[in-house]
């Protein structure tokens, strides 16, 4: 009887982050597309994947969106070699933290902070990014 309630633990320890990572892949989806795009230099498709103020305030000019990415020192994430999520939070039933760390184009470290918001009709879109070095290299 222990046997059978000592595999039932273990087969549920597998299964819940399985679902756990499930229910990420939305908001991830949108991460790993912007990052694309940035990567491309598509200005209108990173666009696509922000929030509705930045739609807003760039609908005339999607190459001011990258020029003002690059501009606050986003520079790590559009030339970076490879990203990957760390944890993320539920913030609220629309708003969520997730973790993104990053090898920059200089095998440095970065993580940043995104912070993604569900619009009605539009889906999960990107609402900020903190990005800060950190210790170590990538290989």
């Amino acid at each position: 009887m222990r046997t059978l309630a000592a595999l039932l633990m273990v087969m549920m320890a597998l299964v819940i982050p399985a679902q756990a990572q499930d229910d990420a892949a939305p908001w991830q989806a949108v991460v790993s597309g912007q990052i694309a795009a940035l990567h491309e230099q598509d200005a209108a498709a990173a666009l696509a994947f922000a929030s509705e103020g930045f739609r807003t305030q760039f609908a005339e000019q999607p190459e001011a969106f990258l020029v003002a990415v690059e501009a606050s020192g986003y520079g790590p994430i559009i030339r970076s070699r490879s990203h990957s999520f760390g944890s993320f939070e539920r913030v609220s039933d629309t708003v969520v933290a997730q973790v993104v760390k990053f090898v920059g184009p200089d095998q440095s470290l970065y993580d940043a902070l995104y912070q993604l918001g569900e619009e009605p009709g539009e889906g999960w879109r990107v609402l900020g990014v903190a990005l800060r070095k950190a210790p170590g290299i990538g290989i």
